[in-house]
């Protein structure tokens, strides 16, 4: 079965929009309505955050979701057991993303084998480093069908940047500056260098910028020098405004595309 994330790369190059949520937050059980509602709302993409007690890429934004998400209950094989059905209810590419600690403890394979199992189509593992992907976990993403992204920095040098793209089979995922989620406000001026740089590479995976994406603006600068950008922090900040989440997170969705 051909993976959804590059279905959807395939249909749309330009303008796509990713949303990162830690699942379990605000509450527990928000996780199907969340992502529903982002569907229905216009995302293209959507990355499901597994809260862990201490995130080496996380600003206090998403720190916090995650700490309030863990002190929910949330764990592994709760969320596997929200996402059960969700594949009856959307086709929306959905990525996992977290660290490798939780993952190791839930046992890789396993790990893997129950994603692909509820649907899910890529694995986003920061901590993850690249030589021990290839050596040890490649072959297993592989035969689960699910596509690993890799993140790459202002400061990963080229051919770096290039074995990631031949050991990718989804997209890259461009951080903007070289800081941690949430603290950059907007795209500052030598990452227009980078992207430049990146786009002049020519590689075969899309890239998509995240990290200081937090309005229609940055969005849309971000957009203009790669496929697609993501949205986490400013996000789960829309989750936590008083009314109703579905209310809540369809403004913030259209108060970045339209």
């Amino acid at each position: 079965m051909k993976n959804r994330i590059k279905s959807l790369f395939e249909q749309k190059q330009k303008g796509l929009l990713s949303v990162y949520f830690t699942a379990g937050f605000p509450k527990l059980d928000d996780t199907e309505t969340i992502i529903l509602e982002l569907e229905k709302s216009g995302v293209d993409l959507i990355e499901v955050g597994m809260p862990f007690s201490d995130p080496l890429a996380d600003g206090p934004t998403i720190q916090q979701s995650s700490t309030v998400a863990l002190r929910n209950g949330m764990t592994i094989p709760k969320l596997f057991e929200q996402l059960q059905d969700i594949r009856q209810k959307t086709q929306i590419p959905l990525v996992l993303m977290g660290y490798l600690n939780p993952v190791m403890q839930y046992g890789v394979e396993r790990f893997c084998q129950k994603a692909a199992e509820v649907g899910i189509d890529g694995i986003i593992l920061p901590d993850l480093p690249l030589r021990e992907y290839v050596d040890e976990y490649k072959e297993m993403f592989e035969k689960y069908n699910l596509s690993k992204v890799f993140l790459i920095t202002p400061q990963t040098p080229e051919e770096r940047i290039r074995e990631i793209d031949s050991h990718t089979n989804g997209f890259i995922y461009m951080v903007s500056s070289a800081s941690t989620t949430g603290k950059t406000i907007g795209l500052a001026e030598q990452s227009q260098a980078y992207f430049q740089r990146v786009a002049g590479m020519k590689l075969q995976n899309p890239g998509v910028i995240g990290f200081g994406i937090h309005d229609r603006e940055t969005f849309a600068s971000a957009c203009n020098h790669a496929s697609g950008a993501i949205i986490g922090s400013a996000f789960v900040k829309a989750l936590q405004q008083e009314g109703s989440l579905q209310q809540n997170i369809s403004s913030f969705i259209q108060s970045i595309k339209n």
